[in-house]
């Protein structure tokens, strides 16, 4: 069993679909470094985790995880491919509400020390998200 054995898991269901800010703390280390490309605006850190959550659950305030089942759970990393699904009913970076339904992918790798995530690096398919909510042409 890994360091981080199911704290993807837990981000996925009890934060980012349950809405559960609180757990960021007991989830995220204090030096937390995220290497994914933020959101415009999102500032570094467990402060950007947080902006985050808020942005994408404004936005998407039905958000469900389709699937999220662990590709790597070795030692202290952990990686996850998620396909998740809701409908555009909040402003999502600048683009006004469309009311559309969206699925989208992506991966997540963290790297856990102490039970914590200290180190994300991920990949969400953006352009497939703003394709299905009309920003970008298909």
């Amino acid at each position: 069993m890994s360091d981080g054995s199911g704290i993807m898991q837990r981000f996925y269901q009890e934060v980012l679909v349950g809405g559960n800010v609180a757990l960021v703390d007991e989830l995220i280390a204090d030096d937390f470094v995220d290497h994914e490309e933020p959101f415009p605006g999102q500032p570094p850190g467990k402060a950007g985790v947080v902006f985050y959550i808020n942005a994408i659950r404004s936005a998407f305030p039905d958000l469900k995880v389709k699937t999220s089942e662990p590709a790597l759970a070795d030692g202290n990393l952990e990686a996850v491919h998620g396909i998740l699904t809701g409908t555009h009913r909040g402003d999502f970076v600048g683009i006004a509400p469309t009311g559309r339904n969206v699925e989208f992918a992506g991966i997540d790798i963290i790297r856990v020390q102490d039970g914590k995530v200290a180190e994300h690096w991920g990949v969400t398919d953006t352009l497939t998200l703003m394709q299905q909510i009309g920003a970008v042409p298909a």
